[in-house]
């Protein structure tokens, strides 16, 4: 299944952003983003220099949870656009040389997909076995302790049918049984019917869930304070992270690679050990990325993060392409949740995703330092964190629109028109205004990506750490050709090696003398022959 004889796939050194739709751009004044906004974005997000883009969930949805809870596989949401919208997006895109994933949510439905509405006919109905059914246990209520995503019970009792239907998310996504070789079929036809209208890819949701324990065990409690070990005090052993979900992935891997150019199979894998992480990639036969979440969750440290990538580095197999990520619609924006809105630290960090080896993932609004944005209660739309929801306060705070200027309405939407959510302090930052500033945080974004592209794009380059000297805070390695240091401290950190031609700092003047970086500091240089 080689699906390039010379080992090198488009996404090797890529960059990929991650655009939540509804908050892109509003073209047609409802207060919504659509698919129009997105491709009058194109042109930006060319000129920025990313080369793919990943889409927030597209498909028909009752938006309980805005469109994780899809009620038809095979169309475009009406408020955001037509599947001739889709289409032409596609199409432009490409033609900028930019590819487009879309959102699938395989784990769930809505209770509104006519699958479901059929399996809550009747025990007989044709559907019913496309879903995760259970009687009562013995002494009446839930079949297990299983929790779901808001720290519910995972079942919701149907008195029609007598059973209980699992959702491990809100109670209106019910989840599907994968044990059902009907539900295989109708996905394989999901996804050839996007891959043949030229969508490059998907980003697989929940895609460490899938298959659920054939004998529906109890979950054990949790035995860590690590957010990916579990929730409201249960690790989701049985209820997710079965091994049969992997075969789900090979199958589609065969499909993916029979596309020219191979489609991409990008999964939600949200797992905390990265021997787990890594057999997400299978024998170079599963998804080609795998996001990494115990970076995710790492502190902004030189120990933390280095560790992450040296062990994930070490146990990923052979031509396995990390993928390095901050910030994404679930945890939150990078430059709040490490960064603590310090400018210094954003473009250290901007800097470090830009210079791992494998593909990098930008959350809208990461290349501006766009920081979470406090949402009132009142003004609240996501559900699933209506009560914490097991997430850190409401998800809100990082779907806020993107600020494209300062006027009233944030070049987001029409004047007099109100967002659907509030803006944050877009006067202060947006993207007319560091555009026009070299030396702006969207400037050296700008700058990273161009030089990740000349030096890393098209490869998983070789990643080398190097040991520090002195100071706590430094971490240095080896990417490629490249020598890259960051000081993630607050004190002087003294370079570790000679490096050679300086390329790039991240601001607040240049290394002292070339041999130490100052507090919050970084540089890129060429390797010393």
């Amino acid at each position: 299944m080689d699906e390039n004889p010379g080992g090198r796939r488009w996404w090797h050194g890529a960059v990929l952003y991650q655009l939540y739709v509804r908050s892109w751009r509003d073209t047609d004044g409802d207060g919504y983003g659509d698919l129009g906004g997105v491709i009058a974005g194109l042109g930006y997000l060319s000129w920025l220099g990313v080369d793919g883009v990943w889409l927030s969930p597209t498909m028909p949805s009752p938006d309980e949870d805005w469109g994780y809870d899809v009620s038809d596989y095979l169309g475009v949401h009406p408020d955001l656009g037509t599947l001739a919208d889709l289409d032409r997006l596609v199409a432009e895109a490409g033609a900028r040389g930019l590819r487009v994933l879309l959102d699938l949510v395989p784990n769930h439905t809505s209770t509104a997909h006519p699958w479901f509405v059929d399996a809550a006919s009747g025990r007989g109905a044709r559907h019913r076995d496309y879903y995760v059914w259970a009687d009562p246990a013995p002494g009446g209520g839930p079949p297990n302790n299983w929790i779901n995503a808001t720290g519910d019970p995972a079942w919701a009792w149907h008195e029609p049918t007598g059973q209980y239907y699992l959702h491990l998310f809100l109670d209106s996504q019910a989840d599907l049984n994968w044990r059902e070789p009907a539900v295989h079929r109708e996905f394989e036809q999901i996804i050839r019917f996007w891959f043949d209208r030229g969508v490059a890819g998907f980003r697989i949701d929940v895609a460490h869930g899938l298959y659920k324990d054939a004998e529906l065990r109890d979950n054990p409690p949790v035995t860590s304070p690590d957010p990916l070990a579990g929730r409201f005090g249960q690790q989701m052993t049985y209820s997710a992270n079965r091994p049969e979900t992997h075969g789900v992935y090979r199958d589609w891997r065969r499909i993916a690679a029979g596309y020219r150019p191979p489609r991409l199979l990008l999964g939600e894998t949200w797992v905390r050990d990265l021997g787990r992480l890594a057999a997400f990639y299978g024998h170079d036969d599963e998804l080609q990325l795998a996001f990494n979440f115990p970076f995710v969750f790492a502190p902004l440290a030189a120990g933390d993060l280095s560790g992450v990538v040296g062990a994930t580095l070490a146990r990923l197999p052979a031509r396995a392409c990390p993928v390095w990520t901050a910030s994404n619609h679930d945890v939150g924006r990078f430059p709040s949740r490490w960064c603590g809105g310090d400018e210094r630290k954003t473009r250290l960090a901007l800097l470090v995703l830009a210079t791992l080896p494998g593909t990098t993932v930008l959350y809208y609004g990461d290349e501006i330092g766009m920081t979470d944005v406090a949402v009132p209660p009142g003004l609240r739309r996501d559900k699933m964190s209506a009560s914490g929801g097991g997430w850190d306060g409401s998800r809100d705070r990082a779907r806020t629109p993107m600020p494209w200027d300062a006027s009233p309405a944030g070049g987001f939407t029409a004047a007099g028109v109100t967002p659907w959510l509030p803006l944050g302090d877009h006067a202060v930052r947006n993207v007319a205004v560091q555009r026009g500033d070299p030396g702006s945080v969207l400037g050296l974004c700008r700058r990273l990506l161009a030089l990740r592209r000349a030096e890393l794009g098209g490869r998983i380059a070789a990643y080398e750490r190097i040991a520090a000297a002195a100071g706590e805070g430094l971490w240095a390695y080896r990417a490629g050709d490249l020598v890259v240091a960051v000081n993630l401290g607050d004190q002087p950190a003294a370079l570790p090696c000679p490096a050679g031609e300086v390329l790039l700092t991240t601001g607040g003047g240049e290394p002292a003398g070339g041999r130490a970086l100052g507090p919050w500091q970084g540089l890129i240089a060429r390797r010393a022959e």
